[in-house]
């Protein structure tokens, strides 16, 4: 993986942050190439660490899954930032960071003089990245933030989850801990855009990064349907606000999405259905005459579906321009001949893991560097700072 592209090679990262939103915002530095050293809690490290099973390893240095799915290309070092020694050392590593990240309570790294203020006074170019639950200010700031609760709290359970009246009919939250990774990307993409703008300025940025903030902006159109509209999102289950027919149907053996995203799809859709009269009707004419017949429209449909099994509708539908696909489970996805084309399972120094998703010039933006074990490289960090006071070079 030597042609692996590294567009942040030389961009140093402090990652003091744990559990997912911050350390996923320092592996995608990781994986553009930028060295990240993990500082952890001695003993113990990162929480996820014991997130298991299933483990890798053996069990005197066995990680969890979740850990290794947010850690690869870093270098992990034990510190117990608590102790005078301990902080001193993290201000030696800031002082010639380029990016630090952290999630602790707000105002608790300012008893040890490892906030921002602190920090950016002995290092004005360092980009200061906090991650919380609710964010540096506000009535809520000094309480802990969890995926689940934001979800809760941000909205996106109330549009999560069947229709009120049908069967297992109650507010549901996403299948994987979408309010911290989204966090995580959107951080990301602040670093990104600080660390250009010091380019220009020659000073570092105090980042504020909540997860109630990000939950809120990434309910996108629901959201702005809400403000413009006025009218309050309810669950749908599996169909669309603002599109029908966008939803799940069972077919004869199955469930399939039927994504129609415009009239012609629609009408293609009636034909190959062998229903070309509902493709004209005039009830069901424009999307928007779809959404306000829905309720007469989806039971058509949800009947013709279950005349074919999915793999006849998709062969059927998707050579014609129809949107539709099958509903995979995890080792049906890793087996699509798509998924397997692209190269998405990867093997990092023998442990499977999920490519980073982005190809620049052809080639994924990956780390060749495993997740580390804990203080896997801090006797090598700290006596490199022994020698000097410069950033301890990787291996």
């Amino acid at each position: 993986m030597s042609d692996t592209p590294k567009p942040l090679a030389g961009v140093r990262v402090l990652d003091l942050s744990r559990v997912l939103a911050g350390p996923w915002c320092g592996q995608l530095l990781a994986d553009y190439g930028a060295d990240v050293i993990k500082v952890e809690r001695p003993g113990s490290g990162d929480d996820t660490r014991e997130w298991g099973p299933p483990w890798w390893g053996d069990a005197s240095d066995r990680m969890s899954a979740y850990y290794l799915s947010a850690n690869r290309g870093k270098r992990s070092i034990a510190i117990d930032i608590a102790t005078l020694d301990g902080a001193a050392l993290v201000k030696q590593l800031a002082t010639q960071a380029d990016v630090l990240l952290e999630n602790y309570k707000v105002g608790q790294l300012a008893k040890y003089g490892l906030d921002a203020a602190s920090l950016q006074a002995l290092n004005p170019r360092l980009i200061y990245c906090s991650i919380t639950g609710y964010g540096q200010d506000g009535p809520y700031a000094p309480a802990a933030g969890y995926d689940f609760a934001i979800q809760a709290t941000g909205g996106l359970m109330s549009v999560t989850g069947e229709k009120d009246g049908t069967p297992g009919a109650e507010p549901q939250k996403v299948g994987v801990a979408v309010a911290d990774l989204f966090t995580g990307l959107y951080a990301t993409t602040a670093v990104l855009a600080a660390l250009q703008e010091r380019h220009r300025t020659g000073r570092g940025r105090s980042i504020d990064a909540a997860l109630l903030d990000t939950q809120l902006a990434m309910l996108a159109n629901q959201a702005s349907n809400y403000l413009v509209g006025g009218k309050t999102p309810k669950r749908m289950g599996n169909a669309h606000v603002n599109v029908v027919p966008y939803q799940v149907f069972k077919t004869k053996d199955g469930h399939l999405v039927l994504a129609v995203g415009n009239d012609g799809q629609f009408q293609r859709f009636c034909k190959l259905a062998g229903r070309d009269a509902a493709g004209t009707d005039a009830k069901y004419a424009t999307n928007a005459l779809r959404i306000q017949h829905r309720d007469e429209l989806a039971p058509l449909i949800a009947q013709w579906m279950l005349e074919r099994t999915t793999a006849e509708w998709t062969a059927l539908l998707e050579p014609n321009a129809v949107p539709c696909a099958p509903i995979l489970d995890l080792p049906e996805v890793f087996k699509h001949p798509q998924v397997a084309a692209r190269g998405m399972k990867i093997h990092n120094a023998g442990m499977p893991m999920v490519a980073a998703p982005m190809r620049l010039d052809g080639q994924r933006a990956v780390s060749n560097s495993p997740a580390p074990m804990l203080d896997e490289h801090g006797s090598a960090i700290r006596d490199a700072l022994a020698r000097s006071s410069a950033w301890p070079a990787a291996d």
